[in-house]
């Protein structure tokens, strides 16, 4: 599976994100200075995993974070 070929209408991305969501709206003690670096490190490593399983492409990474870079930048003054 591709990074941008992910199935959307079966619901099971919606339903992840809600969890996902859920927990880091739950861990209010830490500074999300915190929970950015835990996620970069999360992150991180399920590109690996996916790259080392061949679920993906190392183009196919290296265009998902720069849609990344591109979305959480745009608001940049």
């Amino acid at each position: 599976m591709s990074l941008s070929d992910l199935a959307h209408d079966d619901g099971s991305l919606e339903e992840c994100l809600d969890e996902v969501n859920e927990f880091i709206g739950a861990q209010t003690r830490y500074a999300p200075t915190t929970l950015a670096v835990a996620l970069r490190v999360h992150l991180e490593a399920l590109l690996q995993a996916l790259l080392q399983s061949r679920q993906c492409t190392r183009e196919e990474v290296r265009d998902f974070l720069r849609e990344l870079e591109r979305e959480a930048l745009q608001h940049e003054g």
